[in-house]
């Protein structure tokens, strides 16, 4: 599949992107494919007209490689013929020492330097989107806000997103950022929809919406396998997949896109099928009463 120009195009910010991005962690964390099938999968969605791709300096398998997954997005970068119009979205604030666990760190000075870092392996002068990548209860929010306000003032940075964060905090950065906040990451899909209130918000105020575990949760780890078979968004959509000739990971992309303008689903992949599967979303329609039986919204949204 090639890029198509009639999918629903959305914006983060003032940058547009494809409907469906690209959630890039299982491609270092435990379980990643070789390098070559890492690669492979990353060609694979920009080929599919992919344009935004999201990932984090902490996303990695073993503590000694920190940035595994910004060096690997940069490679596949290099020389693409669509690298320029791809929206890489980073993160800070969040480490993984290499027992499986994850740690929290929100220091104003850790995310200043975290971002230079996370700019110099992506190989550019500014970072499209920098994300704080989750609150941290030793640090007052708004400090961890500030730095990023900083690193946007600086150039370090071209644009600000949050991620698994409440509406308080939202409207709380919002605040501190203005413009510069574009973009709320937080976990949604039809078996998690408990962050629906921050959803709403981000249609309120006009932000882009960044579900990740989009297809609602594929294994009870800490680390999602996006390459199993869909078991949370149930036999609806199960059902719906075999009518349409589809995949249920195509109709839960579909189902997340019809919520709302401003959502960008960024399921992960391990295998370049899997990806252009998701990238597919983009031009499948569902219909009111699809939606009804799905247990979503009864008008499909609009093109953002």
């Amino acid at each position: 599949m090639t890029h198509d120009p009639t999918a629903r195009a959305r914006t983060v910010g003032p940058v547009t992107v494809g409907p469906v991005g690209l959630g890039a962690m299982p491609l270092s964390v435990e379980g990643r494919p070789d390098t070559g099938q890492a690669l492979a999968t990353l060609h694979a969605a920009l080929d599919a007209g992919v344009r935004l791709i999201d990932t984090a300096d902490c996303y990695q398998w073993h503590a000694d490689e920190r940035g595994h997954n910004e060096r690997l997005i940069a490679r596949a970068l290099a020389g693409h013929p669509a690298a320029d119009e791809v929206l890489v979205a980073t993160k800070g604030g969040r480490g993984r020492p290499g027992d499986g666990s994850w740690t929290v760190d929100g220091d104003p000075r850790r995310l200043r330097r975290a971002a230079e870092d996370s700019a110099a392996r992506l190989g550019v002068e500014a970072i499209g989107l920098y994300q704080l990548h989750k609150p941290d209860p030793a640090v007052p929010f708004a400090e961890s806000v500030g730095a990023l306000r900083d690193l946007a003032d600086a150039g370090t940075i071209r644009m600000v997103g949050l991620s698994n964060v409440d509406t308080a905090r939202i409207r709380t950065a919002h605040e501190i950022l203005g413009s510069r906040l574009v973009s709320v990451q937080n976990r949604f899909s039809p078996a998690h929809p408990s962050t629906r209130d921050t959803l709403d918000l981000c249609t309120e105020l006009g932000l882009a919406f960044l579900p990740w575990s989009p297809l609602g949760g594929l294994s009870p780890s800490a680390v999602d396998d996006p390459d199993d078979p869909v078991p949370a968004v149930g036999g609806p959509f199960r059902a719906l997949a075999r009518a349409r000739g589809v995949s249920p990971q195509r109709v839960c992309l579909a189902w997340h896109l019809a919520q709302s303008p401003v959502v960008v689903p960024i399921p992960g992949a391990r295998r370049p099928a899997s990806v252009r599967d998701s990238a597919a979303a983009g031009t499948l329609t569902l219909s009111p009463a699809e939606l009804a039986a799905l247990g979503g919204t009864d008008t499909p949204a609009r093109s953002g």
